[in-house]
């Protein structure tokens, strides 16, 4: 089915590479006008048709200006994040707070910037990217990420249960382990530390997936059309588990 969200104006944030990316050209290819957005401007080249922006989503005065330049949103993604690896004894106050303020203070940012002109015209969804790891299962290492993904959670059924008598749908989807050039940086990681090969290294990742590979981020692409197309009007406050299995 083709135009799913024709008519439809969408922010993307963090769309220069893996989910975010693929979301942002999954949008357009089902008719909706696309703000795609990065750090690094230069990520979003050979987006077709997309409106490219640079964003730092940690700044609240440049998300404000750009919703201000952008206006009114009927479709809010927020993509922006990062994986921290480590326990509680590995975590200090630096990576804690820089993980807290990518993962989750910039949602927070983006939703109130964009969220009352959804309010006035009474329509909005807004889909965050959490993860498999967090509320939903405890994942050895990922002591930051995963508590702030299990935020993300939070947040969205939050402004879910806030709004849901106005128009507005929040909901999240929880990847599994995504192919990404994050992931490549993360077994490039791995496997320096472990002393291994990168090979091993991605072995691993696709072994503790259940379903025996690892997702794509076009997958997790086709969940977000659905959640911002209107066929999925009566679903709000909900988290999607996209992760082969990983949850069972």
């Amino acid at each position: 089915m083709a135009g799913r969200l024709k008519g439809k104006v969408a922010v993307v944030t963090a769309a220069g590479q893996g989910i975010g990316r693929a979301i942002a050209e999954a949008f357009v290819a089902e008719g909706a006008t696309v703000w795609a957005t990065d750090k690094d401007a230069a990520l979003l080249e050979g987006i077709p048709k997309a409106k490219k922006r640079k964003l730092d989503v940690l700044s609240s005065k440049a998300v404000n200006a750009f919703a201000e330049k952008v206006g009114p949103v009927d479709i809010l993604v927020n993509a922006a994040g990062f994986v921290h690896h480590g326990t509680v004894l590995d975590t200090d106050d630096k990576a804690w707070d820089f993980s807290f303020d990518l993962n989750v203070k910039s949602m927070h940012r983006t939703i109130q910037a964009f969220l009352p002109a959804m309010l006035a015209k009474g329509s909005g969804s807004i889909v965050n990217i959490a993860s498999g790891a967090g509320s939903v299962r405890g994942i050895p290492n990922r002591y930051a990420y995963g508590a702030t993904k299990a935020a993300v959670i939070g947040l969205t059924k939050a402004v879910a249960a806030d709004y849901i008598k106005k128009g507005v749908r929040a909901n999240a989807i929880c990847p599994g382990t995504i192919q990404s050039p994050s992931l490549d940086q993360r077994i490039k990681d791995l496997a320096q530390v472990t002393k291994t090969t990168e090979a091993a290294a991605r072995q691993a990742f696709i072994d503790r997936q259940p379903m025996g590979r690892l997702g794509t981020a076009e997958e997790i692409a086709a969940l977000a059309v659905y959640l911002a197309a209107d066929e999925s009007s009566y679903t709000t406050g909900q988290i999607h588990l996209a992760d082969g299995g990983f949850a069972l």
